[in-house]
């Protein structure tokens, strides 16, 4: 089974958080189709996490997108840091930042290794 494009997969998590009730918004736009998605939770009291492309081995037939932290309890700036480096090294990716003091993201997250 193919995978969903980046831009609508972006598109339908930014509005699946607005529904909950969550603010998230687009910080970076990256390749439509293949993009590597990246998701900063701010908990908007001084702690945030991010989350990104689960790794390769994780990965099934299903086509759906699968997650694994990238930084947990971190500061927000620790976050745009990382992010800095990961654009360096992929400028096609997207970056979503979600506003939530419980720290909701909604993401499938992969199993731990």
């Amino acid at each position: 089974m193919s995978r969903l494009r980046s831009d609508f997969w972006v598109s339908a998590y930014i509005r699946r958080c607005n529904v909950e009730g969550v603010e998230a918004v687009l910080r970076k736009r990256g390749a439509a189709e293949a993009g590597a998605v990246f998701v900063k939770v701010d908990r908007l009291d001084g702690t945030a996490s991010l989350y990104g492309p689960a790794p390769q081995l994780f990965l099934d037939d299903s086509g759906e997108r699968l997650f694994s932290v990238v930084l947990v309890d971190a500061t927000p700036l620790d976050v745009e840091e990382r992010m800095q480096r990961e654009q360096k090294f992929d400028p096609d990716l997207w970056l979503v930042e979600v506003d939530d003091r419980a720290g909701r993201h909604f993401l499938d997250l992969a199993p731990e290794s």
